[in-house]
Parts: C-alpha cells; structure tokens; sequence
C-alpha cells in the first residue's frame, strides 16, 4: 500500500476499541493525500467508522448511508486488500445495516481482522 502503515494501523486500533470518531479522524489524514486504489479503500472504510458513530448517536438515517456507500465502495476489494479481511468486514458491516434500518440496535459491533503481512 501507499499510505503510512504506522497511521493505518493506528486507525484500526481505534475502530476495534470502538473509537469511530478518532478513527475517523487518521484514517482521513491517509485519505486526503491518497491515490487510487488505496484511496476508495480508505474511504470505504472510513464510511464504515461514520456510519457506525452515527448509529451509536441515534441517527439511524446518517448510519444507514454511510454504510451502505462503505459496502459499495468496498466491493472491489474483496475478500483481502491491504492487510485486512475485507470480505469478512463487509458481511458484518451488511449485518449491522439490516439491523439499523429495521430499526433495531447493533450490539455487536464488528472488528477489522488483519490478515498475515509476509516481509
């Protein structure tokens, strides 16, 4: 990839402890200078971290956008692109949009997996 791995990594920390708005906040500062592919990558992410801070506001409507323009975008990079098991995050990422747009309360909220990096 061509971001810094150090921030990345610092991003995926905090969307696992829950952090979504500091998520957020570093994962945009890969995406701003960021290029094709890595950029849709890091948006559709990030919609991920939005959509999931919405939700825990009550705003089902913001919640049900962003992660529904997160799993567009994160389509072309499945089932593994940059570290990550996109797959697995994408089918999670579904669960809690058919939660939140019947109207119900995601309990269970997903975690990335990072997959093995060779050296």
């Amino acid at each position: 990839m061509g971001f810094h791995a150090g921030l990345f990594r610092q991003g995926v920390e905090l969307f696992n402890r829950q952090e979504y708005f500091e998520c957020h906040e570093v994962w945009e500062q890969l995406w701003t200078p960021s290029r094709p592919p890595e950029r849709l990558f890091l948006q559709s992410l990030i919609h991920f971290a939005v959509g999931l801070y919405h939700h825990r506001n009550q705003n089902a409507l913001g919640a049900s956008r962003q992660l529904a323009k997160g799993l567009r975008k994160i389509e072309a990079y499945l089932p593994e692109w940059g570290g990550v098991r996109t797959a697995a995050l994408a089918e999670d990422m579904s669960r809690c949009l058919r939660t939140i747009e019947s109207g119900g309360t995601v309990t269970h909220f997903p975690v990335i997996s990072e997959t093995a990096v060779s050296s």
